[in-house]
């Protein structure tokens, strides 16, 4: 099985920055597209950011300019830096990860998400 565990979250004032991480852990082979998602109260879950295996990202417009997703293969770990923090910002923040593992018999490749993080920004 594989675990995905986000770590970062907090209370921010408006303007400020964090860094969140998403560590990937298990018998993991390799790790294709990852990407960060959040979910406001009373909202439905929405992109963020994704990453490919090879760098390449995309940003929700709303975040174009603010922050920066990464990753490092070697660790089986995505990043994203968020600056200028808004109100708006404040959701649980999800990683997902398309992952490859061994699941005791070959290779198995599923979609998985983290339990979330919550980020918190007050104006």
């Amino acid at each position: 099985q594989v675990q995905l565990a986000e770590s970062g979250g907090g209370l921010v004032q408006a303007g400020g920055s964090l860094r969140l991480s998403c560590a990937a852990s298990g018998a993991i082979r390799s790790i294709g597209a990852m990407g960060w998602y959040r979910q406001a109260p009373g909202k439905q879950r929405e992109l963020v950011a994704t990453i490919t295996r090879s760098y390449s990202t995309n940003y929700a417009d709303s975040v174009k300019g603010r922050f920066t997703i990464s990753r490092d293969n070697a660790k089986n770990t995505m990043y994203i830096q968020m600056n200028s923090l808004k109100p708006e910002d404040t959701a649980v923040y999800y990683c997902h990860a398309d992952v490859t593992y061994y699941n005791g018999i070959g290779l198995q490749t599923d979609g998985s998400w983290g339990q979330g993080t919550q980020v918190t920004v007050s104006s």
